[in-house]
C-alpha cells in the first residue's frame, strides 16, 4: 500500500462507519474489495492490519451500529472474510473478538437486517472469502454456521441458495483434504468432524420427504462431483447411492428431473468413469427410467464420452434417436424403409404419446436435434450414427412441417397435423441437415434432399427465419455435391441442381421482404466462396440472372441489403473479371463501372454498413492481387484512403488503415526486398534505392497525412493501428543498426515543422483534424519530409500512451479512495445550509 493510500484509508473508513453519512456506490465498494484481495493475495502476513488499525476499528464501529445500512455491513462481511483468508490475519481479528461477532451464531443471522438479501450474500461470500484454513472452519462448525449455510441453499434470492451450495462444496473439500492422514471409509468416526457434521445434513435430506430439501442435497452433490476428482469422493457416494438410485423409482417425490446432471457430472469424473461395477449400472437404470426429455441430456453426455463401457453406448444412442425413429415409423405403416433402431430402451408408447401431444411433440423433437447438433458438431464421434436413416428421418419432419407428406397411419396424421408450420422444428431440423452434410454416408437420398430443399426454397410459406437456415443447409450439400460430383459421373445431375438453385434465387432476390433479399445475398456470397472454382458453378451462374439482379441490389433502399449485395458483387467479381479465364464468351461485366459503383456507395452512402462493405471489399481484392499493376494499385488505394479519411464511422476509418498496411506490405515486397515486411537487405546501395522508390510511392499516393492525423483520431482502435502501421514502416525504413543516426533533425524549417509534428501528437485526440497542407513546416508528401519523421517522432512511446487503458489514472487506488470520500463528501458539508 503507498503512502498516499494509507493517509486516506482513514479517512474513508470513517465515512463508511459514518451513518450520518449518504451511502456510497455500491460499484465503488465492489472496486475496493477487488483492491484488498489484491493486496492479501501475496501478504499472509499481518502487517496489513497492524499497520492500518483503522481497518478493524471500522468492523467495531459497524457492529456498534443498532442498525447498519446493508450495503455497508455486507460490505464489511466480506472486507472480514478477504482478511482473515490468512490464518495470522484470521488470528488477529480473533483477539479483538470480531470473526465471532460477524460470522458466529450471534452475528447478523440473529438481526433484523438478515432480511435484506445483500447482507444474507454478504455473509455467504464473507464466509467463503475466509475459508482457507483450519481455523476458520473450526469457527463455523463451532459457531452454528453449518445450520445457517444449510438453510441459506433454500434461500428465496437464488444468487444466494446457489452461493450457499458452493460454500458448502467448498468446506467439505477443505475439511477432508486438510484434516485427514488416511484413506477415509465408510465408517463415521474416520471423516473430520467439520465433514461429518456436512454429510450428515446431506444424508438426512436425501432420507426426508422433503422434495426441496432433497433437490437441495442433489445439487451439492452434483456441484462437488463436478468440481472434485479426489478418490475420497466415491466413499461419500457409497454412503448415498442406495438412497439416491431408489427416486429412480420413487413416485412420492418427483426429483428424477435432476439425477441427470448429478450423473453426467459423476461419468466425467475418473473416479467413477474408470470403474467396472455400481455406477454404470445405475446410468443404465436411469437411461430406462427416466422420460425421454430428462434422459436425452445424460444421454448425449455418455456419448460425448471417450471412456465408457460399449453397452452404457449404444443405450444412451438409443434413447437419443428414439424420437427420430418413431417419425420414421409413424411415416409409413408397413415400414418402407430400415428404422433407425432395431429396438427400444424404454417403452415406445412413452415416445409417441409424447408426439401425439401438442404440448410436447415440438419440444422433445427440438431437444433431440438439438443434441445431435451437438454431437455431430464433434471432430470426432466416439459412436456411429446410421447416417442415411437419420437423413430419412430428418427429410420426413421436415416434409411433415410443410405439408409435404402425407402418412398413412394415424400417429403419422397426428404429428403431421401438430408440425404443420412449426417454425421452431424447421430451423432445428435445418441445423442438423447443415451439420450432418459433413459426415460420410450413403448418397443415395442426395436427389431427394435437393428436391425437398428447393421445395423449401420455393414456398411461399417458408418464414424468412427457415429460408435463411434452408440456404445454409443448401450451400453446405451444394458443396458436398461438388464433391461427388468431382468423384464420379454425376455431373448433369449436379448441373440440373445448380440450374435449379440459382432459378429460385433469382426470384428471393426480387422478394418485397428485405429479410429474404438479404439472406438470398449471403448464400450467394458463400457459394461462390466455396465453389468458385468449379466450372459447373461458375457456368451455371453467369448464364443466369442472378449477377445483373445482385448489381442492381446496389441500390436496395434497406442498409443491410446493400451492404450485403457490395459482399456478393466483390466476391462475383473474381468470377466475372479476376478469373484467369471466363467461362462465358463476351465482356458483359465491365471492372471500371463495379469499381466506380463502389467507390460511389464509399463516399455517398448515408449508413456505415454498405461502406464498412466496401472498404472489406477492397481489402480483399487487394490482398489477392487483384487490382493490377503497382502503378494501377497506388491510384485505386490513393483514390480509396482520400474517401476513408474523412469518413464519419471510426470502422470505415479503420479499414482504411488496413488498406495501407497491406499495400505497404505488397509494395516493399515487389520492390524486390528479400523478406517481407521487415529485413533489412545486405547491400546499403540497394537498400536506400529500394527505400527510396518505396517511400515516393507512398507519398504519392498520399497515405502518410491519413496516417500521421489518425494518431489523433478520438477513436482508439484507429490510433492503435495507425501506430502499428508507423512502426512497422519505421522498422523498415530505419533498421536498428541506423536508427541512432536519424534522431536529429536539426535547426532548420523541416526541423522546426517535425518538432510542430510531435508537439501535436502528443495532444492526442484534442489535436484531430490538424492541418497536413504543410502549413506548419511538414510536407507530408516529400519522401524526405517523412523519412524525417519516421525516425523522430517517438512512436514507440505513442505506442505505449494508445495502448494505455483510458482510465488507467482513475482506476489507481488512490483515485477510487478519492473518489469515496468525494462521494460520502464530510459532514460539515452535508450540515451546511444551502443558503
Amino acid at each position: 500500500m503507498t503512502r498516499e493510500c494509507a493517509l486516506l484509508l482513514p479517512r474513508v473508513c470513517a465515512a463508511l462507519a459514518d451513518p450520518r453519512q449518504p451511502g456510497s456506490d455500491d460499484t465503488c465498494l465492489e472496486k475496493l474489495l477487488d483492491w484488498f484481495q489484491e493486496l492479501t493475495l501475496f501478504d499472509s502476513t499481518v502487517q496489513l492490519v497492524q499497520d492500518n488499525p483503522c481497518l478493524t476499528e471500522f468492523i467495531t464501529s459497524v457492529l456498534a451500529l443498532p442498525e447498519p445500512s446493508p450495503s455497508i455491513l455486507s460490505f464489511t462481511l466480506r472486507l472480514a472474510g478477504i482478511l482473515a483468508a490468512s490464518e495470522n490475519r484470521f488470528q488477529h481479528l480473533q483477539q479483538e473478538k470480531l470473526l465471532a461477532r460477524l460470522f458466529g451464531r450471534d452475528g447478523p443471522p440473529n438481526s433484523a437486517v438478515w432480511e435484506d438479501a445483500s447482507v444474507r450474500s454478504g455473509w455467504v461470500q464473507g464466509v467463503h472469502n475466509m475459508m482457507h484454513h483450519q481455523p476458520a472452519l473450526h469457527l463455523l462448525c463451532s459457531g452454528g454456521g453449518i445450520d445457517v449455510i444449510f438453510t441459506l441453499q433454500g434461500d428465496p434470492s437464488l444468487f444466494v441458495a446457489s452461493a450457499a451450495s458452493q460454500l458448502l462444496v467448498h468446506m467439505l473439500t477443505l475439511s477432508v483434504e486438510s484434516e485427514t492422514t488416511k484413506p477415509l471409509s465408510t465408517k463415521d468416526c474416520d471423516w473430520p468432524a467439520c465433514a461429518q457434521m456436512i454429510i450428515k445434513r446431506i444424508e438426512d435430506s436425501l432420507q426426508s420427504s422433503s422434495a426441496s430439501h432433497i433437490e437441495q442435497s442433489l445439487k451439492l452433490l452434483t456441484s462437488l462431483f463436478g468440481s472434485c476428482r479426489a478418490t475420497w469422493t466415491e466413499v461419500l457416494w457409497l454412503g448415498v447411492a442406495k438412497q439416491i438410485e431408489s427416486f429412480l423409482t420413487e413416485e412420492t417425490v418427483q426429483v428424477q428431473h435432476m439425477l441427470a446432471n448429478l450423473l453426467l457430472n459423476m461419468a466425467w469424473s475418473p473416479v467413477f468413469r474408470d470403474t467396472e461395477g455400481s455406477f454404470w449400472a445405475l446410468v443404465t437404470s436411469a437411461l430406462e427410467h427416466l422420460t425421454p426429455v430428462q434422459a436425452g441430456p445424460l444421454a448425449v453426455g455418455i456419448l460425448r464420452l471417450y471412456k465408457c463401457p460399449q453397452d452404457v453406448r449404444i443405450q444412451a444412442l438409443t434413447v437419443l434417436l428414439q424420437p427420430m425413429d418413431c417419425i420414421l415409423r409413424a411415416a409409413s405403416q408397413p415400414l418402407e424403409y430400415a428404422g433407425l433402431l432395431d429396438e427400444s430402451v424404454s417403452d415406445p408408447v412413452t415416445v409417441e404419446s409424447l408426439l401425439s401431444s401438442r404440448s410436447s411433440c415440438a419440444n422433445l423433437l427440438c431437444q433431440t436435434l438439438a443434441h445431435l447438433e451437438q454431437l455431430l458438431s464433434l471432430s470426432r464421434l466416439p459412436v456411429d450414427l446410421p447416417y442415411t436413416s437419420l437423413l430419412r428421418s430428418l427429410m420426413t419432419i421436415l416434409q411433415f412441417c410443410n405439408g409435404f407428406l402425407s402418412p398413412a397411419s394415424p400417429l403419422g396424421s397426428t404429428i403431421s397435423r401438430i408440425l404443420i408450420n412449426c417454425f421452431r422444428v424447421q430451423r432445428s431440423a435445418l441445423d442438423v441437415l447443415a451439420a450432418l452434410s459433413e459426415r460420410k454416408g450413403d448418397d443415395t437420398l442426395i436427389g431427394s434432399l435437393f428436391d425437398l430443399l428447393l421445395a423449401y426454397l420455393e414456398s411461399p410459406n417458408t418464414s424468412p427465419t427457415v429460408l435463411k437456415k434452408t440456404f445454409q443447409a443448401t450451400s453446405k450439400w451444394l458443396v458436398r455435391l461438388q464433391e461427388l460430383s468431382c468423384s464420379n459421373s454425376q455431373g448433369q445431375q449436379t448441373e440440373k441442381i445448380l440450374e435449379d438453385v440459382f432459378l429460385v434465387l433469382q426470384k428471393r432476390l426480387c422478394s418485397p421482404c428485405w429479410e429474404v433479399r438479404d439472406s438470398s445475398l449471403e448464400f450467394l456470397t458463400v457459394l461462390i466462396k466455396c465453389l468458385r472454382d468449379q466450372d459447373e458453378f461458375r457456368q451455371s451462374l453467369l448464364s443466369s440472372e442472378v449477377p445483373r439482379l445482385t448489381e442492381n441490389l446496389l441500390e436496395d433502399p434497406e442498409s443491410y441489403v446493400r451492404a450485403s449485395a457490395v459482399t456478393a458483387v466483390g466476391h462475383l467479381a473474381f468470377i466475372t473479371y479476376f478469373a484467369p479465364e471466363s467461362p462465358v464468351v463476351g465482356n458483359q461485366y465491365n471492372k471500371e463501372n463495379t469499381v466506380a459503383k463502389l467507390q460511389e456507395i464509399l463516399s455517398t452512402d448515408p449508413e456505415g454498413f454498405p461502406r464498412r462493405a466496401v472498404i472489406s471489399i477492397f481489402i480483399k481484392w487487394l490482398r489477392q492481387g487483384c487490382t493490377g499493376q503497382l502503378e494501377d494499385t497506388e491510384q485505386f488505394v490513393s483514390r480509396v484512403i482520400q474517401t476513408v479519411e474523412h469518413d464519419l464511422d471510426w470502422e470505415v476509418r479503420l479499414g482504411g488503415l488496413e488498406l495501407i498496411e497491406v499495400f505497404c506490405s505488397q509494395t516493399i515486397c515487389q520492390l524486390g526486398l528479400p523478406q517481407c515486411p521487415y529485413a533489412p537487405v545486405s547491400s546499403a546501395v540497394t537498400s536506400s534505392i529500394h527505400w527510396n522508390e518505396s517511400l515516393q510511392v507512398f507519398c504519392r499516393a498520399k497515405l502518410f497525412s491519413f496516417l500521421f492525423r489518425s494518431l489523433c483520431d478520438c477513436d482508439k482502435p484507429v490510433g492503435q493501428r495507425a501506430c502499428d502501421v508507423l512502426l512497422g514502416l519505421k522498422s523498415n525504413f530505419y533498421p536498428v543498426s541506423t536508427l541512432e543516426g536519424s534522431q536529429g533533425t536539426g535547426d532548420s524549417a523541416v526541423g522546426h515543422g517535425i518538432a510542430w509534428l510531435q508537439r501535436t501528437l502528443r495532444q492526442g485526440s484534442l489535436a484531430q483534424n490538424f492541418p497536413t497542407d504543410g502549413s506548419n513546416g511538414v510536407d507530408f508528401q516529400d519522401p524526405e519530409n517523412m523519412m524525417l519523421a519516421l525516425g523522430a517522432v517517438e512512436l514507440e512511446e505513442l505506442h505505449d500512451e494508445l495502448n494505455r487503458s483510458s482510465d488507467h489514472v482513475e482506476k489507481s487506488p488512490q483515485s477510487l479512495l478519492q473518489d469515496i470520500l468525494a462521494t460520502v463528501g464530510t459532514i460539515e458539508e452535508n450540515e451546511a445550509d444551502c443558503y
